[in-house]
């Protein structure tokens, strides 16, 4: 996982937007583009940006990849700024 990778997937709205649906549940990529008046072809890439930075985890049943957080990620972004802003007190 690289910081900056999931700096560039959390600066897009829309992708903040599908990270605040899964927060709520794992959603198929179907029930994630109907929250949304894109093509499902934008979603994909989408969530191939949140999935290349590690932000969501993907698990096929089936026919159907079913997404959710990946919250270890967070917890690195998060450390990281706690231990910015400890390195300036």
């Amino acid at each position: 996982m690289s910081i900056n990778e999931a700096f560039k997937a959390l600066a897009d709205p829309t992708r903040r937007k599908i990270l605040d649906l899964l927060k709520q549940s794992d959603l198929t990529a179907g029930e994630i583009a109907d929250h949304f008046e894109m093509t499902k072809p934008s979603i994909s890439n989408h969530l191939n940006i949140l999935k290349q930075a590690e932000l969501v985890w993907v698990q096929r049943q089936g026919q159907t990849m079913l997404y959710s957080l990946n919250l270890t990620v967070f917890q690195d972004v998060m450390k990281w700024m706690m231990d910015l802003q400890q390195s300036k007190g």
